[in-house]
């Protein structure tokens, strides 16, 4: 377990290098999609790894083997990781852990308050217009979802010009792309180094719109 241990963490550092590529090459629905997996699997392995790292040398503990009844020299032949290393794998496994349970909490308060936002919008179609001179348009997620346009944006648009805009918008709702960006915030939340590949995806989930 030595080296295969640290494999999720050199795969994390080549998806972070190797993501802007493959947003920028791939359809963008395969890429999305390959980049929300690569995401689940290397955060899933990242905390495992630490997991393991932890708790193989913690458990070389003379305390910890009574309770756990294992023989400590048999561990440490098998795997045989410091306590040093132990310790910074639990250091690690505890914040990233905490850090995915505050990017959980906070996920769940923003798609609430969607929610809230979309159902609270004026009239009952897909679309809303806001009396706004600024220029501005974005999807919110809910039961249904909206498409806010203000009317600043609409000004601004030739009758062609707002198909498009309504077409980009609508995609957005329709292929669930809030998900993807929930999920990769989970996942950058885990570690930093998959940041990266969460803003690759963001690029990915325009060009797919």
């Amino acid at each position: 377990m030595t080296f295969t241990v640290y494999v999720p963490l050199l795969v994390t550092v080549v998806l972070a290098v190797l993501a802007p590529s493959a947003a920028r090459r791939l359809p963008p629905r395969a890429a999305a999609r390959s980049l929300a997996c690569a995401a689940t699997v290397t955060a899933l392995g990242w905390l495992g790894s630490l997991a393991l790292l932890s708790f193989s040398g913690l458990a070389q503990i003379p305390e910890v083997a009574e309770q756990g009844h294992w023989s400590v020299a048999a561990l440490r032949a098998a795997d045989p990781v410091s306590l040093a290393v132990a310790i910074l794998g639990a250091l690690g496994l505890a914040a990233a852990t905490g850090s995915l349970a505050v990017a959980a909490v906070r996920g769940t308060r923003h798609l609430r308050w969607t929610r809230r936002e979309a159902a609270a919008l004026p009239g009952d179609t897909e679309l809303a217009v806001l009396d706004d001179p600024v220029p501005q348009a974005f999807a919110l997620p809910g039961a249904p979802g909206r498409i806010v346009v203000s009317r600043g944006m609409l000004r601004c648009l030739g009758d062609d010009e707002r198909a498009a805009l309504l077409a980009h918008e609508r995609a957005h709702l329709r292929d669930r792309h809030h998900l993807y960006l929930a999920l990769w915030r989970l996942t950058a939340a885990v570690t930093p180094l998959l940041r990266p590949l969460a803003d690759a995806g963001g690029f990915v989930l325009e060009r797919w719109a």
